[in-house]
């Protein structure tokens, strides 16, 4: 049974100033130019908490907690509550709207088959996440999950809770609404606890986060004394039904920093994929993906010129493709282009984020980043639909790293939760 609960939340008040200024992209997501505009905008804004840009990050970070605290720039609420939380946002010239719920979710390791992974982690972002944790005892960023609700208990539970004048509303810089509805009544909390408790979940966004959590709690129960009620079981989660409307999957595109595309890989590519040469725009690129959508389809650009990919039959790529993985895993695109064009063809072994390869989000700034000579190479793919990505988690089986990219992601700043060993939810 899954638990999720209420929590005290603690938000920025009005003495903080406006809310725009104030929250952020998710600390991941925040390199140092975001970095140094966040800094700007706010002496209280969200990234000198989750990111600081003082040397002595973790302790900086409590101190301006505890101290925004003392000044009321932050304030705990008196009752426990979950949040509604809708996106409102722009994508291909249509207007998208997705719905969760924010809420404490009990810990549960892999092994409990209750929460899920889509993709591999790393030490280094886990070892940052646990000493932040460690250092200010709050959650300060939710983890993203989904879960299925097909007979839509959730769902009509989001639609009731939004017919009433949001808590809040914020724009952020990317042109994305956020709207929070606060639920104190113990009546709907019943309700929705109760649609969730059979669920199971799949992290999207929020791996590290996520493990470095449950690493914290584990610490916290062999040092302090505890009960199944205390908050340091719990992290804050932000829950959206796979069936959303809005549950968009952007495509991560590859590209190479120094491998350039040679008439023998042009060649050697043929014996698996149909080639075509395209007009190298963005629009030709994206029509060419679009229109071959149910395909294994890939475009390379290069600069000057660009291909598109067809794969020809799947039978000799599960030949290739890791041994032993499901075979919805090893017929991804992302796992083809990894297992069969990277290293089968290209022969281009364990590739290096940042010194090998980039990653992007969209196919104007691929190539863009090919144009301006950052890469030699770039290569694009379809995006992966929520439904595959759920299902393939549920097997145990983890995707290639930024295989997916659930847009857009929830804003930090407009809740944070206490996890002090006392805290009790």
């Amino acid at each position: 049974m899954v638990d999720i609960r209420p929590f005290r939340a603690i938000r920025y008040t009005r003495k903080a100033g406006d809310s725009k200024n104030l929250i952020t992209q998710p600390y991941d997501k925040i390199d140092l130019a975001l970095q140094r505009e966040y800094y700007r905008k706010s002496a209280y804004n969200y990234c000198r908490l989750i990111l600081p840009m003082e040397d002595n990050k973790y302790e900086i970070a409590q101190q301006r907690i505890q101290k925004w605290l003392s000044e009321g720039i932050l304030s705990k609420d008196e009752e426990p509550a979950v949040f509604v939380s809708r996106q409102t946002f722009k994508l291909s010239g249509r207007t998208c709207t997705r719905t969760g719920l924010i809420a404490a979710l009990r810990l549960y390791t892999y092994g409990e088959n209750m929460v899920f992974p889509h993709e591999v982690t790393y030490a280094k972002p886990k070892a940052d996440r646990l000493n932040m944790l460690r250092t200010v005892h709050k959650d300060l960023e939710p983890v993203f999950l989904i879960y299925s609700d097909p007979e839509k208990r959730t769902v009509d539970f989001f639609t009731e809770i939004t017919k009433t004048e949001p808590t809040i509303e914020i724009d952020d810089s990317f042109g994305v609404k956020h709207s929070l509805w606060k639920v104190t009544d113990l009546q709907k909390l019943k309700i929705v606890q109760n649609a969730m408790n059979n669920k199971t979940l799949v992290i999207t966004d929020g791996h590290h986060r996520y493990e470095s959590a449950i690493a914290y709690r584990n610490e916290k129960r062999r040092k302090e004394k505890w009960t199944e009620d205390s908050a340091i079981n719990f992290h804050m989660c932000y829950m959206v039904p796979v069936q959303d409307e809005g549950l968009v999957v952007l495509p991560t595109h590859r590209l190479l920093i120094e491998f350039e595309l040679t008439n023998d890989i042009l060649q050697a590519l043929k014996c698996f994929f149909s080639i075509l040469e395209i007009t190298p725009t963005v629009e030709a690129l994206e029509g060419f993906l679009k229109n071959h959508s149910e395909e294994h389809a890939f475009v390379i650009y290069g600069g000057s010129k660009a291909y598109g990919l067809l794969l020809k039959d799947e039978k000799p790529v599960l030949e290739i493709v890791n041994a032993g993985c499901p075979k919805e895993v090893c017929l991804l695109d992302v796992v083809i282009l990894r297992d069969v064009i990277f290293k089968h063809l290209m022969k281009l072994g364990e590739l290096k984020m940042d010194e090998d390869l980039l990653h992007s989000e969209s196919t104007r700034n691929a190539l863009e980043k090919v144009d301006a000579g950052h890469a030699k190479l770039a290569f694009l793919v379809n995006p992966i639909k929520p439904e595959m990505v759920w299902q393939i988690a549920q097997k145990s089986w983890r995707l290639p790293e930024k295989s997916t990219d659930f847009y857009p992601k929830p804003v930090s700043g407009l809740t944070m939760m206490d996890i002090s060993p006392e805290e009790k939810l």
